[in-house]
């Protein structure tokens, strides 16, 4: 795993893992949403509150980090995919990405079952392949 394009100060904070040279291809392909997610995660302070609040929906900590990318230009994307088979189609649906810009997507899974970690590398796998997507990133806690 090579972690060079992630600053210092960042590494410090997180742990990463990398799979198919995600880092550098967000590095030199994707230079502004990769700045807009070290930004996030340099702004992102974890407390205690939390920690200890229950999630619903939306925990505050996926909030927290959507709020921060929302005000940057990404966005909730739902991608409407059909499959024709003998000239019919069969709708395809996924799960949206919560927030996606310019090919990029990112997913938090704060506390979460682990059905819906497998459901997010799942809907990254499909449109990576229907290349719609050049990198996701799933971040679970």
């Amino acid at each position: 795993m090579s972690l060079e394009n992630i600053p210092a100060d960042v590494r410090a904070r997180c742990r990463f893992q990398e799979w198919n040279h995600a880092y550098a291809v967000l590095a030199t392909d994707f230079r502004s949403e990769f700045q807009g997610l070290m930004d996030c995660l340099r702004a992102f302070v974890l407390t205690k509150t939390d920690i200890l609040t229950p999630g619903g929906r939306r925990s505050s900590i996926p909030g927290k980090l959507g709020g921060f990318l929302e005000g940057r230009g990404w966005a909730e994307k739902s991608f409407d995919i059909q499959i024709m088979v003998d000239g019919a189609s069969i709708p395809t649906p996924t799960h949206k990405i919560d927030n996606f810009k310019n090919r990029v997507g990112v997913e938090v899974e704060w506390n979460n079952k682990t059905e819906f970690y497998d459901r997010g590398l799942n809907t990254f796998r499909l449109l990576r392949e229907l290349r719609v997507l050049s990198v996701g990133e799933l971040s679970r806690a």
